[in-house]
């Protein structure tokens, strides 16, 4: 059934990724298929799916209008006639379930809901033609892929497996006979009784996959899974030019050190997939933090979070396509774990986080690594990687796709928890008659709010597998309900009844706010010269951030530091670098040396530096401007609206993102210290 029902429904949502809008007037205005919506259904088809709505136009401003289309009938039967002609398009992806007739304010509307292609049928091209006329979702665009990306595309679709084929002059010698030698010990400490520890290590090779028989040519050799996982790299990279293996540790507090430690391809070791996986589990488990269980009164050191890793680890592996550009990078940080593989999901994300679906695009390498005990065959490996993170009550993996630069798979593991110790208790206190009648996403959303302060549809949307539509519902049922309170129109911000978020006039006093806010003001242009480092405006004189100005000094007062202290502020803020005691600006300035110095910065650097620099208490766009020797608004813009999205950074100010006076603290995703920190001390700044 649609999500869409009125017209309000419909004002809930934009073209994005996944949503498209066509008028489908025709020319005698009582409608058609528009000839530019096989573009989409290309594209949606090829990517993440999406839906189509016919009959809804697009104003200037993103707001859907409907229009309606006359002859409903016609229009639906064109579109199915289209969708069976394959000179037209290559696959028909379409059902009587997936195309909707939607009656909104007495007008039909079609929607059609193109879910991702299978990978047998992909890719889904027009004209009979796959070169030239291949299309993929990106943003809000339909992108033509580059032949290279179709011919892969196209491989993917015919071979079951990438990794069974013969190799053609490549043999027995090219392999590590230490890596092999270490596996099959494995498999005997496992397997004690079996057969084929019996055997040499050729007839051994050709058992698990690793050696293969042509039965029809005759022709035997190494397999292409055989080489990953016992060669060496220089023999691996004369078969694919693009084999490249990368482990990180990354320490968070040091930006400009890139990692503390690496496993790369040096030629220092094998460099084959065995044993990276060897060293790489065991520095992820490394230090591991997470308590013992016990089984039958015994100890179990092998708790599920160490299962959830050698899975996710297993995963990288034998998932990636090592043809393309992309590298296998595995990074460790202190509360955070990233996986990234070359190559594409070959079935949806979401059907891949339910499990219970297998297409794995190494078959032989993943038979390899389940033979010792590491991975498994029945799709239930990115399941396994949730249920570990749930019984530590984590936040909830991520596992998304991305096409650029390259073609890449990412995992993403969180080791920190999704709300700090008694909140559930708190709010079922706080609602004890509608708590229990709540469902999932009206307590989360309830908990973020608690929790963050605030919460919006977009905060939600990361946490909740839902519909847009169905977020928007349980927001706007929550405030009917008394549960929460909003603020703002379109973009609401949704808080705890009688905890609204600060706003500028209440911090500043409305002069002030008034003085710099304007969107116009030519003080705040992006390419405005008076907002460098050295700008006079910043300048000990400023009437409107100076440290004596009577305004602030009404409203609010400050630390031993020299940063701005209010009531509606749970944390100090750095309005103003002049106001600062200057061993404390010096020890900023010291943390920022990197961009005030270079023009081009690495981007993962320059966040680190904004992290650091942001940590204990909110600092101002144009202090934080002033500080990185960056513009404010391609600051704003290139880094810090990015962030929030991403919740690496909170606002002050939530109700006014753009505002000239927003200033941004480093988000702590449980009750730490620098969330709890008292407003008189200093922030975790030291060099």
């Amino acid at each position: 059934m649609s999500a869409i029902n009125t017209a309000e429904d419909l004002l809930l949502l934009r073209e994005s990724v996944d949503v498209e809008f066509k008028t489908a007037a025709g020319r005698d205005g009582k409608g058609a298929v528009p000839e530019s919506m096989w573009e989409t259904y290309s594209a949606f088809a090829n990517t993440v799916g999406g839906t189509i709505y016919l009959g809804v136009a697009e104003r200037k401003d993103g707001v859907p209008e409907i229009t309606g289309i006359e002859d409903v009938a016609r229009v639906r039967r064109d579109l199915f006639n289209m969708a069976n002609n394959r000179s037209k398009v290559s696959a028909n992806v379409l059902t009587d379930d997936t195309v909707r007739e939607l009656q909104i304010d007495g007008k039909t509307i079609i929607e059609i809901e193109i879910l991702r292609a299978r990978r047998p049928v992909r890719p889904v091209f027009l004209d009979g033609n796959p070169l030239g006329n291949t299309y993929r979702r990106q943003n809000e665009a339909d992108q033509r892929l580059p032949d290279e990306l179709v011919k892969r595309m196209l491989a993917e679709q015919i071979d079951e497996g990438r990794d069974g084929h013969i190799l053609k002059g490549f043999g027995f010698d090219d392999l590590d006979g230490s890596t092999l030698k270490i596996y099959r010990q494995v498999f005997a400490n496992r397997e004690p009784g079996h057969p084929w520890n019996e055997i040499d290590d050729l007839a051994f090779l050709g058992k698990i996959g690793g050696w293969r028989k042509n039965r029809e040519t005759g022709e035997e050799g190494l397999t292409l899974a055989g080489l990953l996982m016992f060669g060496t790299h220089p023999t691996i990279q004369e078969e694919l030019p693009n084999y490249m293996l990368d482990y990180q540790e990354q320490d968070a507090e040091d930006p400009g050190q890139r990692w503390t430690d690496r496993v790369t391809l040096d030629g220092k070791w094998s460099g084959n997939l065995y044993e990276f996986y060897r060293k790489v589990y065991t520095k992820l488990t490394d230090g591991l933090k997470v308590p013992f269980e016990l089984k039958d009164g015994e100890r179990q050191d092998d708790t599920p979070v160490h299962v959830a890793l050698r899975e996710a680890l297993a995963n990288v592996l034998v998932h990636a396509d090592y043809s393309d550009r992309a590298s296998v990078l595995v990074v460790k940080r202190a509360a955070m774990l990233r996986f990234r593989n070359p190559g594409l999901m070959r079935i949806p994300p979401s059907i891949a986080l339910v499990g219970g679906e297998y297409d794995c695009r190494n078959r032989i390498l993943h038979q390899m690594f389940r033979y010792v005990g590491v991975g498994e065959q029945a799709g239930s490996g990115i399941p396994k990687i949730l249920q570990g993170w749930q019984q530590n009550h984590w936040k909830q993996p991520s596992l998304t796709e991305s096409t650029e630069p390259f073609d890449q798979t990412l995992l993403e593991l969180h080791m920190l928890d999704l709300f700090p110790e008694g909140v559930i208790e708190a709010l079922q206190a706080r609602f004890p008659e509608g708590w229990d009648r709540l469902g999932e996403i009206g307590r989360t959303a309830l908990a973020v709010a608690m929790t963050e302060g605030t919460v919006n549809h977009a905060r939600l949307g990361a946490l909740c597998e839902a519909h847009p539509v169905d977020l928007s519902r349980v927001l706007q049922d929550l405030t009917h309900g008394g549960f929460l309170e909003s603020t703002g129109g379109r973009g609401a911000v949704y808080h705890l009844p009688g905890e609204a978020p600060a706003t500028p006039e209440e911090v500043f006093g409305r002069a002030v706010s008034e003085e710099t806010a304007l969107p116009s003001s030519p003080v705040l242009a992006g390419s405005s010269p008076v907002l460098e480092g050295s700008s006079p405006v910043l300048a000990d004189s400023s009437p409107v951030l100076e440290g004596s100005s009577p305004v602030l000094a009404e409203i609010g007062s400050r630390d031993s530091q020299g940063r701005f202290l209010h009531d509606r502020l749970h944390l100090p803020l750095i309005d103003n670098l002049d106001n600062l005691a200057i061993p404390f600006r010096h020890r900023l300035e010291s943390l920022a040396e990197e961009p005030r110095t270079k023009g081009k910065l690495d981007r993962e650097v320059m966040v680190e530096v904004i992290k650091k620099v942001c940590s204990g208490h909110f600092v101002t766009l144009r202090s934080l401007a002033t500080l990185l020797d960056r513009k404010p608004n391609a600051l704003r813009e290139g880094y810090l609206s990015k962030l929030v999205k991403a919740r690496d950074l909170k606002l002050a100010f939530p109700t006014t993102p753009n505002h000239e006076l927003q200033a941004y603290v480093v988000v702590i995703a449980t009750a730490d210290a620098s969330e709890r920190e008292e407003p008189g001390d200093s922030p975790p700044v030291s060099t």
